[in-house]
C-alpha cells in the first residue's frame, strides 16, 4: 500500500523517541497528582503503549494524506504537538513542586519557563520531522518563535485566566486544576502553531 511505503526511517526513529518520552512524562506527571491509574491502567504501561501509537497516527497521516495532502505533515505534527505538550506540562509539574505556585503572578512565570523549553523542542523537532526539507529562508528561527510567541500569549491568556478565575470543579485539586488550565491554553496553540508553521516558516 503506497501510503505505507512513505513511513520512512525516520518517521521510525521519531515516533519511537517522542513515544517513549511521553509515555515516561506522563507517568512521573500523575505520580506526582497522586493519580495512580486510568481505568486500572498503570501510567508506567504508557511508556510501552505511546511509541505504538505514535507510529499508527504517522501511518493515518499518510492513510489520509492519499486524499487530503494536508494530513501528510499534520500526522507528524501532532505527534510532536503531545510530546511539547508533555515537556510544557513536564516542566510546569516540576516547577509547582519545587514554588507552590498554583494561581496568580507566580503561575504565570512558572509558566513562561515551561513555554520556552516547549518551544526549543517544538523548533528542533518540527525542523527535523514535521517539515523535513522545507525551510522559511533567511530568519526562519525569527519566524518561528514569531509565529510561536502570538500562539503563546493566547495560551497563556487563556491557562492563567482559568488557573486563577475559576475555582476547581470537580472536587479537583488546585495542582490538577492548573494542569486543566494549562490544557485549555495548550489546545488553542497547537491550532495556532501548525497554521503559521505550514504557510509562514516551513514552506517550499
Amino acid at each position: 500500500m503506497r501510503f505505507i511505503r512513505k513511513f520512512s526511517k525516520r518517521d521510525l526513529i521519531f515516533s519511537l523517541a517522542t513515544g517513549l518520552a511521553d509515555g515516561f512524562i506522563i507517568w512521573r506527571i500523575f505520580t506526582f497528582l497522586n493519580i495512580a491509574e486510568f481505568h486500572g491502567l498503570p501510567w508506567d504501561a504508557l511508556v510501552l503503549v505511546l511509541p505504538v501509537l505514535w507510529i499508527l497516527s504517522v501511518l493515518l497521516g499518510y492513510l489520509l494524506g492519499q486524499w487530503f495532502k494536508f494530513f501528510d505533515q499534520f500526522g507528524r505534527f501532532a505527534v510532536i504537538g503531545v510530546t511539547n505538550t508533555m515537556v510544557d506540562f513536564g516542566i510546569l509539574n516540576i516547577l509547582i513542586s519545587y514554588t507552590t505556585y498554583t494561581s496568580g503572578g507566580g503561575y504565570a512565570w512558572i509558566k513562561v519557563f515551561a513555554f520556552v523549553a516547549a518551544l526549543l523542542c517544538s523548533y528542533i523537532l518540527n525542523k527535523h520531522w514535521t517539515f523535513h526539507g522545507l525551510s522559511g529562508g533567511k530568519g526562519e528561527f525569527v519566524k518561528f518563535v514569531t509565529v510561536t510567541l502570538a500562539s503563546f500569549g493566547v495560551n497563556l491568556l487563556i491557562s492563567w485566566a482559568v488557573a486563577t478565575f475559576v475555582s476547581p470543579l470537580f472536587g479537583m485539586t488546585v495542582d490538577q486544576w492548573a494542569n486543566i488550565a494549562n490544557a485549555a491554553g495548550v489546545a488553542i496553540g497547537l491550532i495556532v502553531n501548525f497554521l503559521g508553521f505550514k504557510f509562514a516558516v516551513f514552506k517550499k
